[in-house]
């Protein structure tokens, strides 16, 4: 079959960023410079030309953006993010017949017979018939002389006019040799005028979606609000009394210096009675446990409710509005599942899974037993009303103020709801940002990304050999995986105390949080227990804590003199000064010949092909980690000079951020010695000398 117009010649393909042929936006930042990059070619030695069309969602006009030829048929293009939410763009390409005819004009005149030349090959040329040629570019003008009058522009017109006259009186001349009768001005002109008559278009739209700036770097304290409220007196083994919003106000000041942006409150909600868990997970609840925060829901209400031991919508407003004026934001967890008491567990029963007994199925992840949870059903066949409620939660607290939740275990809902309701909270507030705690497959937890979440857990966690936590990185902070996801990296959780926490003491505590705070542009930490290098199991082989704040109300003595909240002061600090830290693209791995030290830098120098110096001086930061908790280790950096922009030879200053001292590097070959006990890593700014 005949296509219906044969004459567009220009193809169009292998375009960048597009994720899954286009079925989901790539993922930008507010301010980004997007760079596009695609093969257009076409038959024969025509020259071509293409362009970006890009416009924010709502806008009726296209801009666009004129793109540059690369080597092998690959073009490069750009245009700026202003706008937070959607956007669309797609590629132009079409044969630039003028562009061809001053490329073999300017063939044509070198290579015309001079009869004045000494040189007999010169004089011998066969004759190039300028005149003809000079013809045919003036009716080429002529036709961009249309355009421009068309598009309005008179003068411009006028101005291409008088070019295609000066073209026509010089060929009428007929001289014995002439020389190049057009400037770069001229050529601009008339390349502003494209005929677009026979242009191809990208098969397809391509989408972004243009999130704020904490969506790619923010650092997140959590803490259970429970568990804030002041001891009597400071020998005293435990709290007084359940916290309350009013306590979490009086730790913001300590939670701000420290340098976090987001504090993360675990559920808020009522909790629910029956089968409650009591300490340690244990089965029994007394009658004073309080039980697990993610068994949601009571007499006292659900999801839209706070629990009244914390205080009321009054005390939580008038947090919210405290945790702004420290200049953090509140992190909301939303957990989709149900304590037995729950009100919809009445009121929707067809929402819940029922065994063959007609009861409601608690939630299991064999042979672990949650009796005081109940699942939702995603195949329920009251799935429409499901979803619209599970929706309106957002809403709720987004009306309230929050902008930024942790979602609970997403992976075990279904994937079209998030893909709806993200979409759907997004039209009206496209500031919000999700933050997926989903410890699963990679297709899945992938797929939450591309679904909207903003942000995903990572399995950081359990990554600590050096080649291990270079490939992972490797993978999460380079297309195509960086176009839609973010990671945010947590060295523990409520739920996670990794071996090499429970048994390296606290050169691991401070070695995680190194790698954490610098490997990834945002981070975060289940607060108290880290700072206070908490460490002990469950039981043997157990990621659990013992006393877990899961299950009880814990007092944490934040006076502590071996706190790491200094050393965690200062990598914030290190973090927010320095712009190479904001962003995970320009990770990059150094060699080492001791297998125990991780070296990598992050550095502000762009990568894109046709970037243009900044007048602004690089920020580089290096960074070794000694990952041996136990011994000191030492070794040779290989530095990958090209990627910090160093010449061969050449003699730079290090920085040690961590200690003020300042080291004189030469070349590539570099030493370090590491000491767990005393500071198992250098963070080092890397400085060029004038």
């Amino acid at each position: 079959m005949k296509p219906a117009e044969g004459r567009k010649r220009v193809v169009i393909e292998e375009i960048q960023p597009q994720v899954d042929c286009g079925r989901y936006p790539a993922r930008r930042i507010l301010g980004d410079r997007v760079d596009i990059s695609a093969a257009i070619f076409c038959d024969g030695h025509d020259h071509i030309a293409a362009r970006v069309l890009y416009k924010a969602d709502g806008d009726g006009q296209w801009q666009s953006a004129a793109m540059t030829a690369l080597p092998n048929d690959l073009w490069h293009g750009s245009f700026t993010v202003d706008r937070l939410g959607p956007w669309s763009f797609t590629l132009q390409g079409w044969v630039d017949h003028f562009d061809t005819w001053t490329h073999d004009l300017k063939k044509r005149l070198a290579a015309q017979p001079d009869p004045g030349s000494p040189d007999p090959a010169r004089r011998d040329l066969p004759p190039q018939d300028i005149p003809v040629a000079l013809t045919i570019g003036a009716l080429l003008v002529d036709q961009a002389t249309v355009r421009a009058a068309t598009a309005g522009e008179k003068s411009d017109a006028g101005q291409l006019k008088e070019l295609s006259a000066s073209l026509r009186a010089s060929a009428e001349k007929k001289l014995a040799v002439y020389d190049y009768p057009l400037s770069v001005e001229n050529e601009a002109l008339v390349a502003r005028y494209p005929d677009l008559t026979y242009a191809t278009t990208a098969a397809h739209e391509l989408h972004l979606w243009v999130d704020r700036e904490r969506a790619r770097f923010s650092s997140w304290y959590e803490l259970f609000p429970r568990s804030t409220a002041p001891a009597a007196r400071q020998d005293q083994p435990g709290p007084t009394r359940h916290g309350t919003f009013a306590d979490v106000e009086l730790l913001l000041p300590e939670i701000a210096a420290m340098g976090f942006d987001i504090l993360y409150l675990p559920p808020i909600h009522p909790i629910g009675r029956a089968f409650r868990k009591g300490p340690n997970n244990s089965t029994t609840a007394g009658p004073d446990d309080e039980g697990s925060p993610w068994a949601i829901g009571s007499e006292e209400g659900g999801h839209k409710a706070i629990h009244p031991k914390l205080g009321s919508f009054a005390d939580f407003d008038r947090l919210v509005a405290a945790i702004h004026s420290h200049g953090m934001e509140l992190a909301l967890d939303i957990a989709f599942q149900c304590s037995p008491d729950h009100p919809w567990v009445k009121q929707h029963p067809e929402w819940f899974l029922h065994r063959p007994d007609g009861s409601i199925q608690y939630a299991e992840n064999p042979p672990k037993k949650y009796q005081d949870i109940y699942p939702l059903n995603f195949e329920s066949s009251g799935w429409r009303r499901l979803w619209d409620e599970l929706r309106s939660v957002f809403q709720f607290w987004i009306d309230r103020g929050v902008r930024v939740f942790r979602v609970d275990n997403p992976h075990t809902k279904a994937l079209p709801f998030w893909e709806w309701c993200i979409a759907s909270l997004r039209k009206d507030t496209p500031e919000v940002i999700f933050l997926s705690e989903a410890f699963t497959r990679p297709h899945v937890m992938y797929s939450l990304a591309k679904a909207g979440f903003t942000q995903s857990y990572t399995y950081f966690t359990w990554r600590t050999g050096k080649d291990e936590l270079r490939a992972y990185f490797e993978e999460i902070t380079k297309p195509p995986v960086s176009d839609f996801f973010t990671p945010n990296v947590w060295p523990n959780t409520p739920d996670i105390l990794h071996a090499s926490l429970q048994t390296g003491g606290r050169p691991a505590f401070m070695q995680r949080l190194v790698l954490a705070t610098t490997l990834a542009a945002s981070y975060g930490i289940y607060g108290p227990a880290y700072e206070l290098g908490e460490s002990l199991p469950a039981k043997p082989g157990s990621e659990e804590y013992l006393h877990s704040e899961k299950y009880q109300i814990r007092r944490w003595n934040r006076a502590d003199p071996h706190s790491l909240a200094p050393l965690i002061t200062r990598l914030n600090q290190i973090r927010r000064t320095n712009p190479a830290l904001h962003s995970d693209l320009s990770l990059h791995f150094h060699e080492v010949d001791n297998p125990q030290i991780l070296c990598y830098s992050k550095s502000t120098l762009s990568t894109s092909p046709l970037s243009a110096a900044s007048s602004e001086p690089a920020n580089i930061i290096l960074v070794a980690v000694n990952l041996d908790p136990h011994n000191e280790q030492a070794g040779w950096i290989d530095l990958d000079l090209k990627s910090l922009g160093i010449a061969h030879h050449e003699t730079f200053e290090v920085e040690d951020l961590l200690t003020g001292a300042h080291y004189q590097w030469h070349d590539r070959s570099n030493y370090v010695a590491l000491r767990p006990a005393v500071m198992p890593v250098h963070i080092f700014r890397v400085t060029k000398r004038p």
